[in-house]
């Protein structure tokens, strides 16, 4: 399932996925990098997520049910669309649009605080 998002942050995609409770994932066999949060202590199910594009960005995101059944393919039973699928993309969108307003409150807040100095590089 896609979850795009119209605008462009300026806190870095990854950062905002990690915000979500996602971890970077490495793998070797596709050299590629992927996020992804388990469900429960075992490494199945778990939400797999990407980072399809950062300026506007957009996030692809599926649920992996088990692992590749056999050796050297990427098949596995995954679910992209699934009433589950669609309320963790859900949170996540509405997540990572509630931690971007908060950095711009903080970012606000900051430069209320410098004052009248804050403009000569003061505190």
């Amino acid at each position: 399932m896609k979850i795009p998002f119209k605008q462009s942050f300026e806190i870095p995609a990854e950062k905002l996925v990690k915000k979500c409770g996602y971890g970077k994932i490495y793998d070797r066999r596709s050299d590629q990098e992927s996020f992804v949060r388990r469900l429960h202590s075992g490494h199945y199910p778990r939400f797999h997520m990407y980072i399809n594009t950062e300026k506007p960005l957009t996030l692809s995101l599926h649920l992996d049910q088990k692992k590749a059944s056999y050796e050297g393919h990427t098949a596995h039973s995954g679910d992209y669309d699934s009433p589950q699928v669609r309320e963790e993309a859900a949170r996540v969108y509405y997540t990572i649009l509630d931690e971007v307003k908060k950095n711009q409150e903080n970012e606000q807040e900051t430069e209320k605080k410098k004052g009248f100095f804050g403009m000569f590089g003061g505190k």
